[in-house]
C-alpha cells in the first residue's frame, strides 16, 4: 500500500502536465488524492510547488504583447480601476466580516477583483500562502467562474443586453480570461471584442497589484522584491519586441499553462481532512458573497447607462 500513493502521485502529475486535463480538474484529482492517501512526498511537493508556480506565470508573459496590453490600458483603465476598487473594499470587508484566514481572504479577493487563478497564482507566493489557502482560494474561483460560464449568456438574453453591454458585463464580472472568452463568444462577436479588450485591462493590473503586495507584507522589515513578476513584465517586452522569439513565445506559452496545471495538481495534493476542517465554509460563503456583489453592482450601473464601451 506505501507504493500506490508514491504511483498514483507521479501519475497524476504527469497526467495534468500533459493538457489532457483542465486547471480545475487537476486541482480537483489533487484534492482527491490528498483526502484519500497519506501524501508520500509532501515537503518536497511543497518546494516544486513554488518553484514551478513562479516559472509558470513568467511563461504566460510570452502569450501577452505590449502594444495590445497598452491599447486595451487605455480603453478600458476607468472601468477596469474601479471595479477593480470595489471588489478590493467589499471583498475585504466580507474577509473581516467572516473572520476569513488573512491570506485566503486576500488572495479570493484579489481572483475575484483582477483575473481569478492568474492573479491568485502571482500573489500567493509573495503572500508565502500555504496550500490549503491557495487550494481554497483557486478552488472557489473554478467554481465561480464555471457557473458564470454558463448562467450569463442566458441572463443577457432575458435581461436583452446589447452586444456591447454583455461583454463590457462579462469582462468585469467573470474572473477568468479564458471563461470570459468564452461566455462572450456565446453571446456574439461584439460582446468577444469588448469583452476582450476590457477583460485584458483589468488583467494588467496583476503587476500593480503584485507589488503593492510586496511592498505592504514587508513595510515592517526588508522588502522581498517579486522577481518573478519583473520577470513576467520582461517575457511581454521579448514577446512584443524580439522577433525571433515569436516562433518559440506559443512553446513558452503552452509550457506555462501546463506548468501551472501541474502546480494546480500539486497544491491540491497538499490538502487533508484536517485542513478542510480548519478551512471551513467561510471563505467560499465570502467568495460567493463577493461574486454576487461585483457581478449585480456592474449589471446595474451598464443597464443604467453609467457605464459603455
Amino acid at each position: 500500500m506505501r507504493v500506490l500513493p508514491k504511483v498514483l502521485f507521479a501519475l497524476g502529475l504527469l497526467i495534468s502536465f500533459t493538457g489532457y486535463v483542465s486547471p480545475p480538474v487537476a486541482l480537483s484529482a489533487g484534492i482527491l488524492f490528498g483526502l484519500s492517501f497519506t501524501h508520500p512526498y509532501i515537503s518536497e511537493s511543497r518546494g516544486i510547488a513554488r518553484i514551478l508556480l513562479q516559472s509558470s506565470v513568467v511563461a504566460l508573459g510570452f502569450g501577452m504583447n505590449l502594444h495590445e496590453v497598452l491599447r486595451a490600458g487605455r480603453s478600458g483603465f476607468l472601468y477596469t480601476a474601479l471595479g477593480i476598487s470595489f471588489a478590493l473594499i467589499l471583498g475585504l470587508a466580507l474577509g473581516r466580516l467572516f473572520e476569513v484566514r488573512g491570506n485566503s481572504s486576500f488572495l479570493i479577493t484579489a481572483g475575484t477583483a483582477i483575473c481569478g487563478g492568474s492573479a491568485i497564482a502571482a500573489i500567493a507566493p509573495i503572500l508565502e500562502a500555504d496550500e490549503h489557502e491557495l487550494a481554497v482560494s483557486l478552488g472557489t474561483v473554478f467554481v465561480l467562474n464555471s457557473i458564470a460560464l454558463l448562467i450569463f449568456p442566458p441572463i443577457g438574453n432575458v435581461l436583452h443586453l446589447s452586444q456591447s453591454q454583455f461583454g463590457l458585463w462579462a469582462a468585469l464580472a467573470i474572473h477568468d480570461t479564458s471563461s470570459v472568452v468564452g461566455a462572450a463568444t456565446k453571446y456574439g462577436a461584439e460582446a468577444l471584442v469588448v469583452g476582450t479588450t476590457v477583460k485584458l485591462a483589468r488583467a494588467l493590473w496583476i503587476v500593480p497589484m503584485a507589488l503593492a503586495t510586496a511592498g505592504i507584507k514587508h513595510h515592517r522589515s526588508r522588502l522581498q522584491f517579486p522577481w518573478f513578476i519583473l520577470f513576467f513584465v520582461l517575457a511581454t517586452v521579448l514577446n512584443t519586441y524580439v522577433r525571433t522569439l515569436t516562433h518559440f513565445s506559443p512553446s513558452f506559452f503552452t509550457l506555462g499553462r501546463l506548468g501551472l496545471t501541474a502546480t494546480l495538481f500539486l497544491i491540491g495534493s497538499g490538502i487533508s481532512l484536517a485542513t478542510l476542517k480548519e478551512v471551513g465554509w467561510r471563505p467560499l460563503l465570502q467568495g460567493v458573497l463577493l461574486w454576487l456583489g461585483v457581478g449585480l453592482t456592474s449589471l446595474w450601473v451598464i443597464r443604467a447607462g453609467l457605464i459603455s464601451f
